[in-house]
């Protein structure tokens, strides 16, 4: 999926939320986690509810790789459905990879070739040679980790230099040499609110990608105040406020409201770029 497609389906659909998901099978819902193959039967439930309203989904890989050969399963069709029922769905495999060239060249045809997602979070950590062979996909985006919502980022991503340049600052300075707004994207968390004009002052085309809205605390009023552009330039992300809504058999209509609830915002939000 390009960009101009991405910003299609967000003004006609009237929302930017990615629904990511997340699946921990020890949060299921009594009713499902017995499945034989609950993980993917919870995501099929989950997809077919919330699909009006988001344009994206995101698979986090560390919930399914934990599973081992029968997570890995289960994500590969996931992706799969998404792909043949709901082909206008962004996906993001949301893995932070990045490596040396030559394997980071293995990660990417994993992804982009193999899996066939349309886009993967990248670790941009070793530099230029560790980016690049995920930039080379034509029509796929790179998602590059810069400001994050953890507790932990202020250990590295908010430390200045000499000058007074933060690392997150330097990372979109620098990954801009690489990859351009039709092609790379980045992740900045939710809770960072103010923070995000520092980031347009520096990527002002962008796509962002935001978690944190919901149980990790951020506002998406904040998140848009700051950050949304005229091409809206932002995909929202919520995992478990929306997948664990709800505890019994009826948790797809609970993720569905969730889901509903927060399109709602976001088309308010899009009316205001009129």
């Amino acid at each position: 999926m390009d960009r101009q497609e991405l910003v299609k389906e967000i003004f006609a659909k009237k929302t930017f939320l990615c629904v990511g998901l997340d699946t921990d099978i020890d949060k299921m819902p009594a009713c499902i986690k017995d499945d034989k193959d609950a993980i993917f039967n919870f995501n099929k439930a989950i997809i077919d509810a919330t699909a009006p309203y988001c344009v994206a989904y995101k698979p986090n890989i560390a919930f399914y790789e934990c599973y081992g050969l029968s997570g890995l399963d289960a994500f590969i069709k996931t992706v799969n459905y998404i792909r043949g029922v709901y082909p206008h769905h962004l996906i993001i495999a949301d893995a932070k990879r990045g490596d040396i060239g030559n394997t980071s060249k293995m990660y990417a045809k994993t992804f982009f070739e193999e899996i066939n997602v349309d886009a993967l979070t990248v670790a941009p950590y070793m530099g230029e040679d560790s980016l690049t062979p995920f930039l080379e996909y034509k029509d796929k985006w790179t998602i590059v980790l810069a400001l994050t919502s953890n507790k932990g980022s202020h250990d590295f991503q908010l430390t200045e230099d000499k000058n007074g340049k933060r690392l997150f600052e330097t990372v979109l300075t620098k990954t801009q040499q690489w990859g351009t707004p039709n092609n790379m994207m980045y992740v900045v968390g939710a809770t960072q609110g103010k923070m995000f004009q520092d980031i347009r002052a520096l990527a002002p085309d962008h796509f962002l990608l935001v978690p944190g809205v919901g149980a990790q605390g951020g506002s998406l009023q904040e998140v848009c105040k700051y950050g949304i552009t005229k091409d809206c330039g932002l995909l929202v992300n919520s995992s478990r406020g929306i997948i664990y809504a709800g505890h019994d058999e009826h948790f797809d209509e609970a993720a569905r409201d969730k889901a509903k609830e927060l399109q709602e915002q976001m088309a308010t939000e899009l009316d205001k770029l009129k």
